[in-house]
């Protein structure tokens, strides 16, 4: 507090000379190593003596040996200086990603009300709002505005099951969208996932499809409306190791090695993750009583379990709470499915003991009604969770944003 600024100064540029051979040393010849460590010593030797002017002199040695030492190395311009932050700062994002903090885009509505997926409204275009207000429900909301028509005649093409070959894809792996394809061109994708495509038109398309031979012919709409974002959640990727997972948290999990969820979703389930509510933990065994959910015969007391039992405000989209399996649930290659909570007095029991990362748990969508999970499919394993949701990022008006409950 009390040290003379030339003593500070004088002292600042005896460290800044050494971390310069630190850092250089494996550029700086042995005699200009030599010759700085000389320098510096004179000027810790003035510092001590309390002669200004040596103590200038000595500073002014040091700052030209410094200065000198690497005559040949060419300074960065501001081309190199940008890339080197922009990719110290790509590092540090990919850092967090893997072992920190992960962007996660709920892509459906398997967890409303509580988070959105993607949805699809109708809207035809000529009562589509000016192009400003267009860019700004864009940025606030994630809304895109989608009119696709199809530019000449085609037919569908047909899966060996007999159904019109239409998939959910990803695109760049992250954007989730649908693809028809076709017998006789090449196929044709849709901005969003097939359940949104069939409320903006896709529905139509096909029922008129198969009473025309799978004809699509030009001109035909083939989706009109709205499309808004689906939530972008950051997951908490780092809890996990240091904590057992709650019940009543909403949670992310990878679907690798769940049977049931890649024989109902194809390609796309396999891989990929999901996002529900964690409402069963090792040792649990759960049944359902619509609209109770029972954790060992008692009503889970959970608040956000609580909520969706309730199925009060928003939560009323689903208004049978949770409720049992649909037992019309497809099959895959001609073999039913197996569910596990589709009758009165199914229950799912959850592993507590086992090889390390087989302990089990059980996933539950809060729109129930509309939600593929362990009803389904059975048990997420230990070695599958990814981390709870934390923070509900974009869109930012649909009173979503801010920590996930």
């Amino acid at each position: 507090m009390f040290t003379p600024k030339w003593k500070k100064e004088a002292q600042q540029l005896v460290k800044g000379a050494r971390k310069f051979v630190d850092y250089k040393r494996d550029l700086l010849k042995p005699d200009r190593v030599a010759e700085i460590e000389s320098r510096r010593l004179d000027l810790l030797n003035a510092i001590q003596s309390k002669d200004l002017t040596k103590v200038k002199e000595a500073s002014k040695q040091v700052r030209a040996v410094c200065e000198n030492s690497l005559p040949h190395e060419k300074p960065l311009g501001w081309l190199e200086e940008n890339v080197e932050v922009m990719f110290v700062a790509i590092v540090i994002a990919l850092g967090l990603r893997a072992y920190y903090l992960q962007p996660f885009r709920i892509p459906t509505g398997s967890m409303q009300p509580t988070l959105n997926g993607i949805i699809g409204t109708p809207l035809e275009r000529n009562q589509w709002p000016s192009l400003p207000q267009r860019l700004i429900e864009k940025v606030l909301r994630g809304r895109d505005y989608i009119h696709v028509v199809n530019d000449r005649d085609r037919h569908i093409a047909v899966t060996r099951q007999g159904r019109f070959d239409i998939v959910d894809t990803q695109f760049m792996h992250f954007f989730s969208r649908s693809e028809i394809r076709f017998s006789d061109s090449e196929s044709l994708q849709l901005p969003a996932p097939t359940g949104p495509s069939y409320k903006l038109g896709l529905e139509k398309v096909i029922a008129y499809a198969a009473h025309h031979g799978g004809l699509i012919p030009k001109g035909m709409v083939v989706c009109e409306g709205t499309i808004d974002s689906g939530d972008l959640v950051l997951v908490d990727k780092f809890s996990y190791h240091f904590r057992k997972p709650n019940r009543g948290e909403v949670f992310v999990f990878n679907t690798i090695d769940i049977e049931g969820i890649q024989k109902r979703s194809g390609e796309q389930g396999a891989g990929s993750h999901y996002i529900k509510r964690l409402c069963g933990i090792p040792g649990d065994t759960l049944s359902i009583q619509s609209p109770n959910l029972l954790i060992d015969g008692k009503v889970a007391q959970e608040p956000g379990i609580q909520r969706v039992i309730r199925g009060e405000g928003s939560y009323s989209i689903n208004p049978n709470g949770y409720d049992l399996a649909d037992p019309a649930e497809p099959s895959h290659n001609g073999i039913k499915l197996p569910q596990y909570l589709a009758g009165e007095g199914a229950t799912l029991s959850l592993a507590a003991d086992g090889r390390p990362g087989m302990r089990e748990y059980a996933a539950l969508g809060d729109n129930t009604g509309n939600s593929l999970d362990s009803r389904y499919w059975g048990t997420v394993k230990e070695f599958n969770l990814v981390g709870p949701a934390l923070f509900s990022l974009w869109p930012i008006t649909t009173g979503h944003w801010g920590l996930i409950h």
